[in-house]
């Protein structure tokens, strides 16, 4: 979505009163009619919830997720900022990655089968800016698509036809969706308007649910701004229904940790979940990530910056968890969360890393189905500080896994809502909509080879498909795709080979990727001068 269409279509709704009326402490955005709802079972049918969290400036992922078997080369990359081998969190005893040593509280998580965790996600031609590639993963599109409409939007507004009108009503009397924060993310955006309603701020929202207006300015008009402030608010049609269910929790988990606003956040949603509201998704965020120096302390690598961001993230949802468990919603609830990008591969010599690619995404939650997905991140064996993490798994496939298996919404209407049918993951277990969960345990490791490498002009790529879509594509170590070579649907499995060639391409490190129904591998190919 463009900056300015943003603006354009929420500034109307958003300026109305908010402009007006300072401290007007919840605006409800309301989305126009979707056109071509979707009418069949699924998201309407459960009460499952879904909990966004938003990590703002590019969290770097090679530091969050170390790779333990690539160690090695690891630290020769980024020497200045690599944690210690022995600091390192150590998951399962197969796992060949581990966890930054601030992040116990989501150790914890994984021990007790409540995190997946899913390595390298990013798209075809990363872009890294931060507008526009946060804009790319609020909105499902490709790096050179501009949409105006949000992954979540379309979700929501063709599960809840024709909203707004009609709304609220028996089945649905709550807002669709919640976000916690000062701006309403473009991932509610529906056709024509907002699926949700944004709460700029704790302080504000704890004044709404308990009737606190701000200070009354003074100025000739404060009793009239004082008036128009409680007008807006009796007349908001939500307003009671999150009062009712705020005041119905009496008791939560004491263990939030202070000084922590993203456990605030999610302090808050665990409130209103337990309390009733039939909300479906919630979004909450944390910002700080743009780590370009100062992301570690020099000589003291498992302090600094990112050690403190990860820990507090680690220990908010850790808190999290126990809370839904103590309000006994924790079976209700899946969260996940994400960055607009990662990081360069090679640190710089600041103490930090650049705008990269590639990143891991966390999911939790008691139906969460626990496991790393996917391979270590593949790793130049040269100081290329162009190199990003190449993709493992597109975005939008945690997104339609999601719909899937978490909202239970059919696999077409799943490709209708993200305007394409992407790769399916097995993120979220087969007891939460009751459907097949692909085991990958067992797929091999060299589905795809290449040969002769080092290469020329040309080198033939060999791989190997269960049967159904298989992909076979070519990027560069900055992500940018090069060439699909393969695009098809098999009938059965079978191994086959393509010839890549490169033409003009410079000498360098290039990576084959292969896709095959959940499946995907990388591998790294090297051309070479005569």
């Amino acid at each position: 979505m463009q900056r300015r269409s943003f603006i354009k279509s929420v500034a109307p709704l958003a300026t109305v009163f908010p402009a007006l009326l300072s401290g007007f402490h919840v605006k409800a955005y309301q989305a126009l009619p979707f056109l071509g709802g979707w009418n069949g079972a699924g998201a309407e049918d459960n009460d499952h919830v879904l909990v966004l969290i938003q990590l703002f400036g590019g969290n770097d992922g090679l530091n969050t997720v170390i790779p333990i078997d690539e160690y090695s080369t690891y630290v020769n990359l980024r020497s200045n900022i690599a944690i210690p081998e022995g600091s390192i969190l150590k998951l399962g005893p197969k796992d060949k990655s581990g966890l930054h040593p601030a992040m116990t509280g989501m150790q914890s998580l994984y021990n007790n089968e409540q995190l997946a965790i899913i390595q390298a996600v990013c798209y075809p031609n990363p872009d890294e800016s931060h507008f526009r590639a946060t804009d790319i993963w609020l909105t499902g599109s490709d790096s050179d698509q501009y949409l105006n409409t949000g992954w979540v939007g379309r979700f929501l507004g063709q599960t809840y036809t024709n909203y707004p009108s009609g709304y609220p009503n028996a089945s649905m009397p709550d807002p669709l969706a919640i976000q916690i924060g000062s701006v309403l993310s473009p991932t509610f955006m529906a056709t024509s308007g907002m699926t949700a309603m944004a709460v700029p701020e704790d302080g504000d929202f704890y004044g709404l649910i308990n009737g606190v207006t701000s200070a009354e300015p003074n100025t000739p008009m404060g009793t009239e701004v004082t008036y128009l402030r409680t007008i807006a608010r009796q007349t908001n049609k939500y307003a009671a229904g999150i009062t009712a269910a705020y005041n119905k929790v009496t008791s939560q988990y004491s263990g939030y940790p202070a000084d922590n606003d993203l456990a605030a956040q999610l302090k808050t949603v665990a409130r209103l979940v337990a309390g009733g509201l039939k909300t479906k998704v919630y979004m909450v965020n944390m910002g700080g990530f743009d780590t370009h120096g100062g992301q570690v302390v020099s000589g003291a690598t498992t302090t600094g910056v990112q050690a403190q961001l990860l820990g507090q993230v680690s220990d908010a949802i850790s808190a999290f968890m126990k809370d839904l468990k103590y309000l006994g919603v924790d079976d209700r609830v899946l969260g996940m969360t994400f960055s607009e990008f990662g990081r360069r591969i090679v640190s710089n010599g600041s103490l930090g890393t650049d705008h990269g690619a590639g990143q891991p995404v966390f999911v939790f939650g008691n139906e969460a189905n626990t496991g790393i997905l996917g391979n270590s991140p593949t790793l130049p064996a040269t100081q290329d500080v162009e190199a990003v993490v190449p993709m493992q798994y597109d975005f939008r496939s945690v997104y339609s896994s999601i719909l899937r298996d978490w909202f239970c919404v059919p696999a077409a209407d799943v490709s209708t809502m993200l305007l394409n049918n992407y790769q399916y993951l097995p993120i979220v277990k087969s007891t939460a909509c009751n459907n097949t969960i692909q085991d990958l345990t067992n797929i091999g490791t060299n589905l795809i080879l290449n040969y002769p490498n080092p290469f020329t002009d040309s080198t033939n790529i060999t791989y190997t498909t269960t049967g159904g879509h298989t992909l076979v594509q070519v990027f560069d170590v900055g992500g940018h795709l090069l060439n699909v070579l393969v695009d098809a649907v098999f009938a059965g499995p079978g191994t086959y080979t393509v010839t890549f060639n490169t033409g003009n391409l410079a000498s360098g490190i290039y990576y084959a990727r292969l896709q095959n129904g959940s499946a995907q591998q990388v591998k790294t190919m090297l051309k070479v001068t005569q």
